[in-house]
């Protein structure tokens, strides 16, 4: 079992940046891919970022330019870099890891107002 714990969250204004990072605990041995999505509401939730432990890196298009994803192999830590935040990036933030399973955080909030 792996356990993901999420910090970073909050409440901004658009234009502002945020950086949100996620913690891995258990049996972390077994991680491939680590990650961000997001689930704003009455929506699906969607892949926002992902990083593969040989260090390629997906972006969703909408984010492209203004996220970075970054991962910490050695601390079984990933990040999300958020810059020029928009409204429409309001949502919960997830941290995914796959490896021999697919986990996911409690999530954080991520409120942007215009």
């Amino acid at each position: 079992q792996v356990q993901l714990v999420e910090s970073g969250g909050g409440l901004v204004q658009a234009g502002d940046s945020l950086r949100l990072s996620c913690g891995a605990s258990g049996s972390t041995f077994s991680i491939n891919t680590m990650g961000w999505y997001r689930q704003a509401p009455g929506k699906q939730r969607e892949l926002v970022a992902v990083s593969s432990s040989g260090g390629s890196t997906t972006y969703a298009d909408s984010v492209k330019g203004r996220f970075t994803i970054s991962r910490d192999n050695a601390r079984n830590r990933v990040y999300l870099q958020m810059n020029n935040l928009k409204p429409e990036d309001t949502a919960v933030y997830y941290c995914n890891a796959k490896g021999y399973g697919n986990y996911w955080g409690q999530g954080t909030q991520v409120t942007v107002s215009s």
